[in-house]
This record gives structure tokens, C-alpha cells and sequence, in this order.
């Protein structure tokens, strides 16, 4: 059975979505279980198909950034996950120092640039990351991604009006999950295909299958090629399906058990692994043995974030950018 991608390309999809389900699910466990992480948790539960096609369709130096849904992205980019779990745990070695949690994960080292809490504010960010690297004269792409519920705020048309101005070298991915928080886009908007937002700026816009890596590599490396031939932004909405809540704590009641199981039989991971299956590409015991080396790594990290410290108290001021000038700042 001929295939588009490789066997190598299927099999990274499998290893890097169930590394991002496993270690959400046992984030999940130690959220609710024990009691070891506290605040917001926003799983990436049933969108991992978004990050698989992403990285094959871009290079480690293109910058990611998103909103507070921020795991799986940041395990993508490869920030370690004894990194990401310290973090959840609010400890020390955390990717950021144990100060920003679940929804503020952030690596330089590995362009991702967050993790931002507030709705929408890295639409603008990276836009001005793109300006960045259109000014350094690199031909790196930014990817920013943000919610159907953010696609309402007013920084969303201010930076696509600026990016289509100065043909930023931008692709911004709506990861549509349908509910925002918890209320259906068909109640929020008039437009509903939130791709369609791109024709009000003659920028190109398409919706794709977010529950399809194959969807998304091919959508995600179309849009990249424009904008490292200076061709500019493009606006992708990526249709996928969160089978947890807004937030872990969310009751869900604005949605049924069966519209749930209706979307996981469309399940990103089984989709890949039944292309592996049916070309021979790995045998059960193959897999098998990747499910628990990931499993292994998941609860080292867990493991590694029990043991880690948790920050000095002379920490809770650095790392914090004040401007000494700045006239209504007193001792």
C-alpha cells in the first residue's frame, strides 16, 4: 500500500503524538490523583495530530509560540519532559524555573516562545517575533497558534492587518476546537469558518483537518514556503477536537459523551497507527516497545520533578524587566 510519507515520517508522527498523549495523561493523574500540580491545566489531549504535522513541515529554528494550551507544543520543539513536568510542579528545574506553570512554559533554546495566559497577547508577540526575523534578514518562519475563542480579540486584526502590510514572514494556525472555554463559535460569531477572517486583509486562508497529520504537514509546509519566499502570512484553521475539558477542572456540560467518542474514533493516533500497520512499517511488538520506553520517560520526569527543588525565595524578583527610567516606579 503506496503512502505519501515515508515509514520514517509516520513513525516520528507515532513516537512525538503518543509521547504528547502519555505525558498529559499522567500530568492529568498527578493533577487530580495527588494533588502535585495546582492551578489551570489545559490538556493537548486529541490535538497532537496539529504538532506532528507542524515539526516535519519546519525546521527547529522556526519560533513556535501559543496560548496556555502549551504542552504538547513545547514537548514538540523538545523541551525535555523532566523539564515540562518540573514545571507543572512549580519546582526549580521547570523550563521556566518553576515560575510560570502550566500555561507559561517557555525555551529559547528550543524557539518556543510560550505558553501566554492571556487571551490572544501572543497573536500580537508573534507578530512581532516575525518582524524580528524578516529584520535580521533570517528566512525563519514563526508559527503562532491560538484558540477559537481568541480569534474575537482586536489584536488579531491589528496584527493581520500589519503582517499583510509588511508581508511578515508568518503562518498563524487557529487550533479550532469548537468551544472555546465553553461556548460554540456559532454562538460567539457570525463567521464560523474563522479562515475566512484572512480575505478581509487579501491574505491567504484555508481550512484544514486538524485531526490529520498528513492534513497538516501538507497545509503547514504550503504556508511556509510562501513565507520564506517573502510571499508573506497565512491564515490556517486547523479543525480539531479537545477530548478533555477547557481546563481539567471544566464539567463539560455544553457538550454530549457521544459527540466526545463521535471524535475519537477519529483519533489522531490510531489514524497513524493503522497507516503503520497496514504497510508493514512496525509490528506490534515494535510498537509495543516504543508505548513503553515513552511510558518510561514520562514517569522518570515525574520522578525527576519529586526530587527537584523548589525555588529560592530570592528568585521571586528576577528575570522581571523593569525600566529604572521608568517615572511612576519608587523605592
Amino acid at each position: 500500500m503506496a503512502t505519501k510519507f515515508s515509514k520514517e515520517t509516520y513513525l516520528y508522527w507515532y513516537e512525538l503524538m503518543q509521547f504528547i498523549r502519555q505525558f498529559e495523561l499522567k500530568a492529568e493523574e498527578m493533577y487530580k490523583m495527588a494533588g502535585k500540580i495546582r492551578g489551570f491545566f489545559h490538556a493537548y489531549v486529541g490535538q497532537e495530530a496539529i504538532a506532528a504535522g507542524c515539526m516535519t513541515a519546519t525546521r527547529q529554528e522556526d519560533p513556535f509560540i501559543t496560548a496556555y494550551r502549551d504542552h504538547g507544543l513545547a514537548l514538540a520543539k523538545g523541551v525535555s519532559a523532566d523539564a515540562c513536568m518540573a514545571e507543572l510542579y512549580g519546582k526549580a528545574t521547570g523550563c521556566a524555573k518553576g515560575k510560570g506553570g502550566s500555561m507559561h512554559f517557555f525555551s529559547k533554546e528550543h524557539f518556543f516562545y510560550g505558553g501566554h495566559g492571556i487571551v490572544g497577547a501572543q497573536i500580537g508577540t508573534g507578530t512581532g517575533l516575525a518582524f524580528a526575523e524578516q529584520y535580521k534578514g533570517t528566512d525563519n518562519v514563526v508559527l503562532c497558534y491560538f484558540g477559537d475563542g481568541a480569534a474575537r480579540q482586536g489584536i488579531l486584526h491589528e496584527s493581520f492587518n500589519l503582517a499583510m502590510t509588511w508581508k511578515l514572514p508568518v503562518i498563524f494556525i487557529c487550533e479550532n476546537n469548537n468551544y472555546a472555554m465553553g461556548t460554540s463559535i456559532e454562538r460567539t460569531s457570525n463567521v464560523i469558518d474563522i479562515y475566512k477572517l484572512a480575505d478581509a486583509y487579501d491574505m491567504p486562508g484555508d481550512k484544514v483537518d486538524g485531526m490529520s497529520a498528513e492534513a497538516v504537514h501538507d497545509a503547514v509546509a504550503r504556508a511556509v514556503k510562501r513565507a520564506r519566499e517573502n510571499g508573506g502570512p497565512t491564515l490556517l484553521e486547523m479543525k480539531t477536537y479537545r477530548y478533555k475539558g477547557h481546563s481539567i477542572s471544566d464539567p463539560q456540560k455544553y457538550r454530549t459523551k457521544e459527540e466526545v467518542e463521535e471524535y475519537k474514533e477519529r483519533d489522531p493516533i490510531s489514524m497513524v497507527l493503522k497507516t503503520i500497520k497496514d504497510n508493514g512499517f512496525a509490528t506490534d511488538e515494535e510498537i509495543a516497545a516504543i508505548d513503553q520506553r515513552l511510558a518510561g520517560v514520562v514517569d522518570e520526569s515525574v520522578k525527576f520533578a519529586e526530587e527537584s527543588p523548589w525555588p529560592d525565595d530570592d528568585e521571586v524578583l528576577k528575570d522581571v524587566y523593569v525600566d529604572q527610567n521608568y517615572p511612576f516606579i519608587t523605592d
